[in-house]
């Protein structure tokens, strides 16, 4: 695996995570479409930086599965690193 792209991809869920944030702050950051959010501010970025052809649709269903994942296997892992492998782990890259 590539340190890089991980260190890309973690670089990119915290951005998100921040502009998530900062997009609900009135509402403290109450959001029960999130994984939808998610999807729409990582589309552009996450196809360019895994040179990937996810659709918003593939990429919710990542989202979720990698939360799912994550709770169930390490509730007190960094989630921003834990869904960049999670990414890494089950979308095959190109050669």
């Amino acid at each position: 695996m590539s340190q890089t792209l991980r260190q890309q991809l973690v670089t990119l869920f915290r951005e998100s995570g921040h502009a998530h944030h900062q997009a609900f702050i009135s509402a403290d950051g109450a959001d029960p479409e999130w994984p939808l959010w998610y999807a729409n501010y990582l589309h552009d970025h996450i196809n360019a930086i895994m040179k990937a052809a996810f659709t918003r649709s593939k990429l919710v269903q990542m989202i979720l599965n990698a939360a799912d994942d994550q709770e169930i296997n390490a509730p007190q892992a960094d989630w921003t690193e834990y869904y960049a492998d999670y990414f890494l782990k089950h979308y095959p890259m190109p050669a």
